[in-house]
């Protein structure tokens, strides 16, 4: 993806953040491939997780093609500018980070499955960037919305790192942070790399080659 402006790579300031905007970007009403609802309210019995592991489109893609996820869809949370738009995003003066919605079935599609989905996907040690993808919005989080998720991410976390400096690799740099406001990205970004959209898009997997023991700490067995 490109950025607009310079690199940044230290977070701005509630103070030196950007404005932003009144209204929401507006988007479709449904999931380009799976038809389900892009915005709340979501199907009865479905839970919702958000991650930050670089670019959104390749990510996306990657969660919608989990059995047991009902929808996705990109967005900026972490940051302190209301409705951004993606430009303002790139800047690297609204402090958010380019994030995934997934909202899944938990009877089909474990926490912990998606949590394995995200390590594997992306390189959680690098810091304020992905591969050659550098700013603020490109670093890596988990956005928990429960206390059940957040010892969970916690869980894969520690048991992940173990497997990553067996391989060589440097501490995990993911945040593990409670979800805030998730600003829906712009429409052209929804489910980008769809057939619909651009069936010869790309986007680079940063994915280390480690695997994440899924199993490692479960509470329930």
């Amino acid at each position: 993806m490109a950025l607009f402006g310079s690199h940044k790579t230290q977070m701005v300031s509630a103070e030196e953040a950007l404005p932003g905007r009144p209204t929401a970007m507006p988007v479709p009403a449904r999931h380009e491939v799976l038809g389900a609802p892009l915005r709340p309210p979501y199907p009865e019995g479905t839970q919702v997780a958000e991650f930050a592991l670089g670019c959104f489109w390749g990510a996306e893609k990657m969660f919608w093609q989990i059995p047991g996820v009902v929808s996705t869809a990109v967005g900026y949370e972490g940051g302190h500018t209301p409705n951004p738009a993606y430009e303002e995003v790139c800047t690297g003066r609204t402090g958010h980070a380019e994030t995934v919605r997934v909202v899944f079935d938990p009877g089909k599609v474990s926490y912990r499955e998606l949590l394995k989905a995200f390590w594997e996907s992306h390189n959680p040690t690098q810091g304020m960037r992905q591969g050659n993808d550098v700013g603020t919005q490109y670093r890596s989080a988990i956005f928990y919305r429960s206390p059940e998720q957040k010892a969970q991410a916690e869980e894969s976390r520690d048991a992940y790192a173990k497997r990553l400096a067996d391989a060589g690799y440097g501490q995990i740099t993911t945040e593990i942070v409670p979800a805030s406001e998730f600003y829906f990205a712009e429409d052209y970004h929804q489910q980008y790399l769809s057939e619909g959209k651009n069936p010869y898009g790309y986007c680079p997997d940063h994915g280390t080659g480690v695997s994440c023991p899924v199993g490692v700490a479960r509470a329930d067995g």
